[in-house]
This record gives structure tokens, sequence and C-alpha cells, in this order.
């Protein structure tokens, strides 16, 4: 039964040591997700569950990895038991009854390093599930199940003359019950064989001892393509973000959220993707990823991201970037006296909301700074929206300070003015919830009419707010994008999950870095 538990266990790690390393190929997530030749919307939309895909695999290798590790500790104790003097090649241990620290360690499970295999994976489980799949290479090379390799010379439950009958008498049932129909040359009569080296007047004669050779692990086998396809791309990506970008400006907007805009030479994006910002003068060691705000297009090169300051490293870079870090510094020119950190960026890669330029309608529900992603959607709606299969889009931000309208209350203005104007007011419905009543104001006056009177006290009513919708929008099929908290995504998942009236379906997709 060890041996069963500990080959199955290892058939499953290897398998999910070989799927691991897949959902972290971002480069090639980002090419499947903008490619709809290859890949259909249904391929696409599964690809959004590639980070829970990699969670999954790195949880089922933590518990087969310790089911493996106790199979191995019984199969310990049970080859010591079970020494057999007739098969010495077989045998794991070195004599019965021994269990020595020693033994259990070099010898019976896989090896020292097969041990040090579970150590490392015990803390890259405490630390990250990222880094799970690499304690795969550390795996054992030294096999405990052996295969014959002279079945022919030596056929299993043979009878040796060279041996005494004594010596014979000890060969395991086993063998004979396997193969009881196995002969090579007829009984002779005057020979006297015990009757288990005897089937129907034959018997089995061995010309050699029986050779043993251990299997070849398989675990490379199994890892070698994911693994080699990841180092592959980890290379291409260190090519490709090796040059600093240039920071063209940094715009300090209320409620602690900063802009950064910059430039890059044959840097392409899609409204929705992400990046990943290195700025070694903050962090030798942290990278994070951040949504674009602002892709670069034919006219211009400019692409730009915002942040909203929480933590350390948000900290120090804000600081960094502004004069003073408790000055709200409206604009800071490239050409100003003023030496910017270098920046790195890694991607563009891919997110669900590419997805939201796809569909006839579409839903996008923000919560506070979660507006990012469609802020990219936002601006390239404003350079032109015919070419797109979008023609309605429902956008609801909810967010607690008013302050926070204002980081693209620019641009909603811009969009509607832009709408208004083309005889299309009905493209894009915009509501903006303030879920705190505290100083209620208008956002700045009559500069921003457009949005005062789209702006509602409270929070969303999300079933009337989908009944609405779905009357509006019979027998169609509605994208809901939603990045915010895990509360309201929850809510917009339940609610696309279920049935209405109206035949209109919904399909639910939520930000998910991975």
């Amino acid at each position: 039964l060890g041996l069963c538990v500990s080959r199955a266990s290892a058939s499953v790690l290897n398998v999910n040591c070989c799927l691991v390393l897949l959902p972290m190929c971002r480069v090639l997530l980002a090419f499947l997700r903008g490619s709809q030749k290859v890949a259909s919307r249904k391929t696409r939309r599964l690809l959004d569950k590639s980070k829970t895909f990699h969670v999954t695999c790195g949880i089922t290798i933590c518990i087969f990895s310790v089911l493996h590790v106790a199979a191995h500790l019984v199969n310990a104790l049970n080859f010591s038991e079970n020494y057999n003097e007739d098969f010495l090649a077989l045998n794991a241990a070195n004599y019965r009854g021994e269990v020595s620290q020693l033994y259990l360690m070099s010898v019976l499970v896989p090896g020292l390093t097969g041990v040090i295999m579970v150590l490392v994976l015990f803390l890259m489980c405490t630390a990250s599930t990222y880094a799970i799949s690499l304690s795969a290479i550390l795996f054992s090379c030294r096999g405990v199940l052996k295969y014959q390799t002279n079945l022919e010379e030596h056929p299993p439950g043979c009878f040796n003359p060279n041996k005494t009958l004594q010596e014979n008498m000890t060969v395991p049932k086993a063998f004979e019950e396997t193969f009881p129909d196995y002969t090579t040359e007829p009984f002779p009569e005057d020979l006297s064989v015990p009757e288990p080296f005897v089937q129907n007047n034959f018997m089995r004669i061995c010309s050699e001892e029986p050779k043993f050779q251990s299997h070849f692990p398989e675990t490379w086998f199994w890892i070698s393509g994911p693994l080699c396809l990841y180092c592959v791309e980890r290379l291409y990506r260190y090519i490709r973000s090796n040059k600093p970008v240039t920071i063209t400006s940094v715009i300090s907007h209320p409620s602690n959220v900063l802009e950064v805009r910059m430039m890059k030479a044959d840097f392409k994006a899609r409204p929705g993707q992400y990046v990943i910002l290195h700025c070694p003068r903050v962090s030798m060691l942290e990278s994070h990823p951040f949504t674009l705000t602002m892709c670069p297009t034919d006219t211009k090169a400019t692409f730009g991201v915002h942040l909203k300051v929480v933590g350390d490293w948000t900290e120090r870079f804000r600081d960094l970037l502004l004069l003073h870090s408790n000055q709200d510094t409206e604009i800071l020119p490239i050409f100003q006296q003023r030496r910017y950190p270098k920046l790195y960026v890694d991607g563009p890669f891919g997110s669900p909301f590419e997805e939201s330029l796809n569909y006839e309608v579409s839903l996008c529900v923000a919560g506070g700074i979660g507006v990012t992603p469609f802020a990219s959607v936002l601006n390239t709606l404003l350079d032109g929206w015919k070419c797109y299969k979008l023609r309605r889009l429902y956008f609801i931000w909810v967010c607690r300070d008013i302050e926070s309208f204002r980081w693209f209350a620019d641009l909603l203005c811009m969009l509607h003015d832009k709408l208004w104007q083309e005889n299309r007011p009905d493209y894009i419905n915009i509501q903006l919830y303030l879920s705190q009543t505290d100083g209620i104001q208008k956002i700045i006056g009559e500069k921003y009419q457009a949005l005062n009177s789209r702006l509602l006290i409270g929070r969303p009513r999300w079933k009337l707010l989908f009944d609405e919708i779905a009357k509006c929008n019979r027998r169609k099929t509605i994208g809901v994008f939603c990045c915010g908290p895990n509360k309201i995504s929850k809510i917009l998942h339940k609610l696309s999950n279920s049935s209405n009236s109206y035949g209109t379906r919904f399909e639910y997709n939520k930000e998910s870095f991975s």
C-alpha cells in the first residue's frame, strides 16, 4: 500500500509541477488574450482564472508532497521488515531491521535531495505560493522501485540448477502465481525438482542471476518543457524591460493618488492591460503591478498609471518623484530642473478588462482607485469609439470621498461632451455614488456640471440596476466588469449568474493580477 500511495502521489505531483508554471507565463497569456483568431471569447475568459489555477496547483503540490513523504516513511519500515536474501539487488535496506536516521534520509526516502525539497517547499509555502513550482527541480534522481533487465536469461520463478534445492525453495510464490506457464525447457524425468518449479511437465531454467535497474526519474520529463518555456519568457521580459522609461510628468491628485506619465520606445499596449513597475532606488527586490490609465496611440506615445499611496513602497516612490512629499505639487514637467529616479517597466500584460470593448453592451463597476482599468478604456473611447464593437457602456463609480471623483473628472466630462457633439448621448451612462455623506458638496461648480447631475448619495441598489439594464437590453449578452472591494464583487457575481425574465445574459469578469 505504501508503494501504491507513493507512486500515485508522485504522478499527481508530476502533473501539477508541469502545469503550475504555465499560468505564470504572462507574455503567453497576453498574446492569447489579444488574439481573437487564436482564442475565442470563452477561451479568453478561462484565462482570467489563471491565478486561481496556479494557486490550486500549488496547494495540490503541498498536499501530495506531504502524502508522498508519509508514504515513503511507511515504505522505509516495510523495506526494513521484509528484507529478502534471495534478491539482494531489490532490497532498499542493507539488512533486516535497518531503520536508522541515515538510512531513512539517504536510502529509502528518495535521497537527501528529496528531504531538502520538502524543507524548501515548506519555506516557500510560508512565504508565497508563487515559487512552489520551482521546488520540483530538487527532486531526487535515486529510484526505490526497480525493474529486471534480463528476463530472457532469468525468467521470473525459474529454477537455477547451480544452487541447492534448499536455496531455491525460498523463491517467492508470487512469481509462480504471476507466471504459472512461463517455461523454457522440457522437464527431465531423472531429475527430482520440487513441485513449485514444475508446471505441465516443464521446468523453468535460469542461466544467470537476476539483474535489476532503477527506473529513470520521470519528473524531468514533466517539468523540463514548462520550465524551459518559463525561463525563455523571463529572459525575454528581462531584455524587454532593461531600459528605463522617460518620465514626462508627475501629477499629484487628491486623496493621496499620484499620476505618472512616461514614454518608452516601441511600447504598445491595449486598454485594460497592466504593467509592473520597478524602481531600484525604492527597492532592488520589489516590483508592483499597476493598471495603465493611459495607453499610447498612433498620435501620442505617452502612457501613464495612477497609484494610491498606501504603503512603504508607494510612499518612498512618491517622495522621490515629488519635490516635497507633504506638498501637493500639481505638475512637474520634464524640462524642469528635476532628476527623476530610474524607472523600469515590465509589460504590458493582459487582464479581463480588455474584453470590455468586445461586447455590444458592457457594465463597468469601479470602487475607489479600482477605476484605473476603466480610465484607459475611457481614454480610448475619447480617441474614437466607432471602430469597436461596444455600442453602450454603463459606468458605475462608487467612492467614499467626494474629492476622489476629481481623479478622472476632466476625462469623463470630455467624453460626455464628445458624445453629445456626435449625437450619441446614450452611448455612455455615467452614475457616480458617494457612499459617505460627510461634507456633501458639488464636485467643482460649473466646470463639472455634467457630473454634478449624475452624482448620487448612498450605495447602488444592484438588483434594481441589473433589472433595468436587462430590460433595456433584451436578449443580449452583457459583459460585467468589476474592480473594487470583494463585497461588491461577490454581489455582482451572484447577480450575473441569476436568471431574468428578459432573456438577457450577464457575463462576469473581475480584475486579478497574476
